[in-house]
């Protein structure tokens, strides 16, 4: 997938991995659309992409992210989504909302497009007090991993971002109860730069290595 040029529908845009990632396609020259929850941030964040759609969708009510994906489609003509899947306060958000997003752009993207979405380490290493998330990302990693399939018949790629602990400030606002001690987090800055080489060269995994470095595989195992 080409970014220079491209038409990338973000969504969580306006969180800490969401917005980097949002910065570094559009400094590599694609057009982005701008999904999340909370219309005043979507607003905020805006500001720095006069130019981009915006769209708030309820990650409760899975129905709701379509909404987003037509809009953009619309706004943009030819595009990739792109989910950060994360913040959504309980399992079922976590994987079902994700995957309302790609099914209603499977529909939609040509060939050469792709999607992509984060589940994190802990979709292969689940971690004590947090098994809810731990299982949820676990879930949409199977997700990606089955539609990945599906979605080769129609020439679209299916990347699955599974970096190490970032620091986003995720775990100072825990929904309920006290957060889980977390080691200091990676610059999300760093993944976001490896998740645009991932898109540019339709890989399916990118992973962190034993030293916490990105590694993209063309190929999930």
């Amino acid at each position: 997938m080409k970014l220079n040029g491209s038409r990338v529908l973000v969504a969580d845009a306006t969180g800490g991995r969401g917005g980097a990632i949002t910065a570094e396609l559009a400094d590599r020259g694609a057009s982005v659309a701008l999904a999340g929850r909370d219309r005043g941030r979507l607003a905020h964040t805006a500001r720095t992409y006069p130019s981009a759609p915006i769209a708030a969708f309820d990650a409760y009510g899975p129905w709701s992210c379509t909404r987003p994906v037509h809009a953009a489609a619309a706004a943009l003509q030819s595009w990739a989504p792109l989910s950060r899947a994360g913040r959504w306060p309980s399992v079922h958000p976590r994987s079902l909302a994700p995957a309302a997003f790609f099914r209603a752009a499977l529909g939609i993207l040509r060939r050469g497009s792709a999607v992509a979405a984060v589940t994190g380490v802990v979709a292969e290493r689940p971690q004590p007090r947090v098994a809810d998330y731990s299982a949820c990302k676990a879930a949409l990693a199977a997700w990606l991993d089955a539609v990945r399939r599906e979605a080769r018949s129609a020439g679209a790629a299916v990347l699955e971002i599974r970096p190490g602990h970032l620091y986003t400030r995720f775990a100072t606002r825990p929904v309920a109860g006290t957060a889980p001690h977390w080691p200091e987090g990676g610059d999300p800055r760093h993944v976001a730069g490896a998740v645009a080489d991932a898109l540019e060269a339709a890989a399916e995994l990118l992973r962190s290595g034993p030293d916490h470095s990105p590694i993209v595989e063309r190929r999930a195992r």
